[in-house]
């Protein structure tokens, strides 16, 4: 029974750090300053500066770019959930090899099935997120393609065309994030297969790594609003 409590508590671990990581980054004043809020600015200073200009061929050209890279991980995520779903189906052999190692990885078969079950879901929602990303890329496609022409851009219709199109921007690679984010915590849950124990480490090294890179790596020091070019270098005003 304690053993199954350590696994319940693990798992509870690994859903709350996701879950708060996720609400923070996304619904908090702190997350509004992450490299992906940082960026998300960017989107609107993209659409406008694209109603400046007549020749907009190099903006779609960009766009498939993103719709490819987001096609990708899309399909990507069926590979994964066929893994996952090629563990839950041969749970014996996996229970066998398991056991024939030197190191005690024992499990029951309801056990192991359990954890792929989990990773099924995993792979599931981040195919979901990218399958819906990849929608939403489209739908900005279209709304380029239906930008006024630049003579019109200090119209009220443009302006709102900017803003209904920086909306479904954000929203678009908001999805896209959330099934990274599904990815990069999936690697962690690998740890549950290994033990609890290991579950709790390796969802702590996750929220450490992607903490990082949002909120401590070079490219969001390099996107601050305060950076400044300087003789050819890159300084922050004040230092």
């Amino acid at each position: 029974m304690s053993r199954h409590w350590v696994d319940i508590t693990a798992v509870g671990f690994f859903i709350i750090e996701w879950l708060v990581y996720a609400l923070t980054l996304e619904h908090s004043a702190y997350g509004r300053d992450s490299l992906s809020a940082r960026m998300n600015r960017y989107r609107e200073v993209w659409v406008r500066r694209l109603l400046d200009r007549e020749a907009r061929m190099v903006d779609m050209q960009i766009m498939a770019s993103l719709q490819n890279g987001t096609a990708f991980f899309a399909s990507t995520s069926l590979f994964a959930l066929g893994g996952a779903l090629a563990l839950l189906h041969a749970t014996n052999d996996a229970i066998t090899i398991l056991g024939k190692l030197p190191i005690d990885l024992s499990t029951s078969p309801a056990m192991w099935e359990l954890k792929c079950v989990g990773l099924v879901l995993i792979c599931v929602y981040a195919f979901f997120k990218f399958a819906w990303a990849y929608r939403l890329f489209n739908y900005v496609a279209i709304l380029f393609g239906g930008m006024p022409p630049a003579s019109q851009r200090g119209t009220p219709e443009a302006e709102a065309h900017v803003i209904r199109t920086t909306r479904v921007f954000e929203s678009a690679g908001r999805h896209f994030n959330r099934g990274q984010r599904a990815f990069f915590f999936a690697l962690g849950y690998l740890g549950w297969f290994v033990s609890p124990w290991v579950l709790f480490v390796s969802t702590a090294a996750v929220v450490v790594v992607t903490w990082r890179r949002q909120f401590a790596s070079n490219a969001w020091a390099a996107m601050a609003p305060e950076v400044v070019a300087d003789g050819g270098d890159v300084q922050k005003r004040g230092h």
